[in-house]
């Protein structure tokens, strides 16, 4: 559905958590040319899905093969690197400023009921936080503090 309303384009991440856990969704996420990077739970083992994972079928129906092979092959890297690194705290921090968002520039108290005002507050939410973590504030301790104040 994001990619039909062209919110997401070939080969950007999507951060989900636990609830979409299951190689099936890391497979179904790389056949549609994104990165699913899932908060893995204890169990997950890495080699499991590296042998799970091998080239759809569309890719050889295409003029270029050499250029989806080379296409997949980078999605799939990005995947691995993805999974290695530590996604609690990249959560964490996404949390922090959707928080942010929501207590500091008014969007808890939403009383709108028509689409062109939530509209209107929603994206002057989302201006203001780019601004202010575009003005320096990065840090997650500090994002915690403007959120609260």
């Amino acid at each position: 559905m994001l990619k039909r309303k062209r919110l997401i384009r070939f080969g950007d991440a999507i951060i989900m958590d636990r609830g979409f856990y299951a190689y099936r969704n890391y497979l179904v996420g790389i056949r549609y040319g994104i990165v699913p990077l899932i908060i893995p739970r204890k169990n997950f083992r890495l080699e499991k899905l590296e042998g799970l994972i091998s080239y759809p079928l569309f890719i050889f129906n295409s003029k270029n093969v050499d250029r989806e092979k080379r296409r997949y092959r980078k999605l799939v890297n990005r995947l691995f690197k993805g999974l290695k690194e530590d996604l609690k705290k990249l959560r964490s921090i996404i949390e922090d400023v959707i928080k942010l968002g929501k207590e500091a520039f008014s969007l808890r108290r939403l009383h709108c009921y028509d689409y062109e005002p939530v509209r209107k507050k929603c994206s002057l939410s989302v201006l203001l936080t780019g601004m202010t973590i575009k003005l320096g504030f990065r840090e997650k301790k500090v994002i915690q503090r403007l959120s609260e104040w």
